[in-house]
């Protein structure tokens, strides 16, 4: 009985607040605004000082007006290109394997946003181009990782280097929330990909892409053409 009663007191206690009323929301309120301009400042103090020198020191070129908030988890050494105007929200990984070529690449270009908890495993070439939107927790791979042979795997052996193929991104392009897009693929300029999908072969310009593995489900061209044909009336 004790113990019953105990626990309801417990579980009444986990439920309680500090009332907000009329008379102290003003000052709950401005505690809030102290607590977030807090956290920013923190946050930025950590950028500015430790996590973009350290970052920049890995980078072989970092354009102008580079954004980023936390520290990316980098593996391996490899040429890593940054463009201008790219901004890395969150935090992501980028691991690079030289056991197939000296210095394996990796390409962001100019205006793309990179969304948090994306990860870039590059054993020779992924290259990201203009104004692309990548979207959080999608993954990039120019390679397996492992080999198919179930005896090389055992035996702790890497992807053999003739099935390792570059990634090419265009320019403008989406990748939704959570794809993945294998070795050896293009994207086109302008292409979406849409959430979750397995991104396994070519995808031609202007398209939507969408699925496992992914398929195309719409075609973007006529859209674009009197797009671009409206901007240049």
């Amino acid at each position: 009985m004790m113990r019953e009663q105990l626990k309801t007191v417990v579980r009444w206690l986990l439920q309680r607040h500090l009332p907000v009323t009329k008379v102290n929301r003003p000052v709950v309120a401005g505690l809030y605004r102290s607590h977030v301009a807090a956290r920013e400042l923190i946050a930025w103090t950590a950028r500015f000082f430790w996590y973009e020198p350290l970052f920049r020191s890995q980078c072989d070129r970092v354009g102008q007006r580079f954004l980023m908030e936390q520290l990316p988890y980098l593996i391996g050494r490899g040429t890593l290109v940054i463009g201008d105007d790219v901004r890395l929200s969150g935090k992501s990984s980028f691991a690079f394997s030289s056991r197939h070529v000296a210095s394996p690449e990796l390409t962001v270009g100019s205006g793309t946003f990179i969304g948090h908890n994306c990860a870039f495993v590059v054993g020779r070439e992924i290259r990201i181009g203009n104004h692309c939107l990548i979207a959080g927790g999608v993954r990039i791979s120019d390679f397996d990782g492992h080999p198919i042979n179930a005896v090389d795997r055992r035996n702790g052996l890497t992807t053999p280097s003739s099935e390792v193929a570059a990634v090419s991104i265009g320019d403008d392009v989406w990748v939704g929330h959570g794809a993945m897009v294998l070795k050896g693929v293009r994207i086109g300029d302008r292409a979406i990909v849409g959430a979750r999908s397995v991104v396994t072969k070519d995808v031609p310009d202007d398209t939507i892409v969408a699925g496992n593995p992914a398929r195309v489900v719409k075609s973007l061209a006529p859209a674009a053409v009197s797009l671009f044909s409206e901007e240049a009336a």
